[in-house]
């Protein structure tokens, strides 16, 4: 028997365990409510947005664009026509005629967008990621297009309109558009000859579909996989957010739906994130693991379409290591390809970096078992701002280097997750200058001034937001589409 005082003793230490637990929560819960107020972006209830369960009464592109503009409709009458406008909302998305208004410009990116071919040479899908909006492939698609492609830029369910969506879509709202997006292209171009890009979320979307496809029970099966700082894992801690979000429906709580509240100044991407979305994304990527580790249990997938990613080498977003850990190692060898973009090795100070992608990078060169191609994109040497890539064959630990013609921008030390997309000309996001006083620009934000006083973080003023290397990339994409082939051995 267990003597009384060790029972005693256990029972205090679980009172203790709990007592700090609650506290814990008790802060965190104080801490939410006396931070940032909700807005009208925040709350406001958009009932006309496409869902699973709304699949059979939107049959087709056409009819999702039609329910996109009474969304739109709904989204100017709940939230724009009720904010304030004038200079002191000069930044604020949702104020009519403001600088961050995406309503000032050409076209308004948060919306889907198709750009037809008379004679395509193929389609292509589009998927953004989280929280951001179809302008953030628009410039590949763009070109795309000229180069004859039949291109649609899928708004995904809860995007584009306000943080609010967030706090009710599920991954399954984005896969039915994305299988209706599908179809459609289908319809256009036959089914052998349609590609998916898919950027951040929009990377276990596609995997997602290409399975479904691959099982019958959907329908093309893509060409090929283009995918851009593809979310294939994230932390764990993304599993707890759906304990946040059930919290949030008690009374007084409605913060806690919230992970961040921040001023929503970026006219295609949303600053707000909830934890249904942080939920969203650790449901999908942990069905597409699952999925991929059931395929491959028999032996690596040889049916896979062609899939070339991109990824840096330190990425704040998503996990590096989930990407060949839960992809690329499952695929047999074949036409298959990462680029991993190395941080900038002139002289760096080890001493300062949080941690050094080297050791993962020199592992993955090395390692002459890995079923899928590799390139490197890094410095010349350690002297030199000079890039080359880096590249081996699959099954293979033999080293090409190819002088890419360029160096890394001054003051520049890696990309970042959020950079990838964007060429350095993006009017928004790129490296200047700014195309118009009219429009909002965040690619170069240099403000100075004391700590605290901005109610943004100041992280966010160091992020890079395009990719010194997008000719090299965007060449890569055009050359895959057009029909993937490993480096030379």
């Amino acid at each position: 028997m267990i003597p009384t005082r060790v029972k005693r003793a256990g029972l205090y230490l679980l009172v203790a365990i709990l007592g700090f637990v609650l506290g814990v929560v008790a802060l965190y819960i104080h801490t939410k409510r006396s931070g940032p107020s909700l807005e009208r972006w925040h709350t406001a209830k958009l009932t006309a947005e496409f869902t699973a369960r709304r699949a059979d009464e939107v049959p087709t592109f056409d009819d999702y664009l039609k329910l996109e503009e009474e969304l739109f409709n709904q989204l100017d009458e709940k939230v724009y026509a009720p904010t304030e406008t004038g200079s002191e909302n000069d930044l604020v998305r949702y104020s009519s005629g403001s600088r961050s208004d995406p309503q000032r410009w050409d076209r308004n990116w948060n919306r889907s967008f198709e750009l037809p071919a008379a004679e395509p040479a193929g389609g292509v899908i589009l998927l953004h990621g989280m929280s951001d909006s179809p302008y953030s492939l628009r410039a590949i698609g763009q070109v795309l297009n000229q180069r004859g492609y039949w291109v649609v830029g899928l708004r995904l369910p809860g995007h584009g309109t306000a943080p609010s969506g967030f706090k009710t879509v599920h991954w399954e709202d984005m896969a039915a558009a994305v299988r209706l997006g599908m179809s459609h292209l289908e319809s256009k171009v036959g089914p052998d000859r349609v590609h998916i890009v898919g950027y951040s979320n929009g990377a276990p979307l596609a995997v997602d579909f290409t399975l479904e496809a691959l099982d019958g029970s959907a329908s093309p099966t893509p060409r090929s996989l283009v995918l851009i700082s593809p979310a294939i894992g994230v932390s764990r801690a993304a599993a707890l957010a759906k304990w946040m979000s059930r919290i949030s429906v008690l009374p007084g709580l409605e913060k806690l739906a919230w992970t961040d509240i921040q001023p929503e100044y970026d006219p295609f991407k949303y600053n707000s994130f909830t934890t249904n979305a942080g939920d969203l994304v650790h449901r999908l990527t942990r069905r597409v693991a699952r999925a991929i580790e059931e395929r491959s249990a028999n032996g690596l997938i040889e049916d896979f379409p062609p899939t070339l990613s991109f990824l840096s080498a330190v990425d704040a977003t998503v996990s590096v290591d989930a990407v060949v850990d839960n992809l690329l190692e499952h695929l047999a060898p074949g036409p298959h390809e990462l680029v991993l973009y190395d941080i900038n090795r002139r002289r760096i100070a080890k001493s300062v970096l949080v941690s050094d992608p080297g050791p993962l990078t020199a592992q993955l060169m090395a390692d002459d078992g890995l079923p899928f191609a590799l390139t490197l994109i890094t410095n010349e040497d350690d002297e030199s701002f000079g890039v080359v890539t880096r590249s081996k064959s699959p099954m293979s630990s033999k080293v090409s280097a190819e002088d890419l013609e360029t160096s890394w921008p001054i003051g520049m030390i890696s990309l970042s997750h959020v950079a990838l997309p964007f060429p350095p000309d993006d009017p928004l996001y790129g490296r200047g200058p700014a195309p118009s006083e009219k429009i909002i620009f965040l690619g170069h934000l240099d403000i100075r001034g004391e700590r605290n006083l901005l109610r943004f973080p100041a992280d966010w003023l160091m992020r890079l937001r395009h990719n010194p290397f997008y000719d090299y990339q965007e060449a890569r994409v055009l050359d895959w589409l057009n029909g993937p082939t490993a480096p030379d051995p």
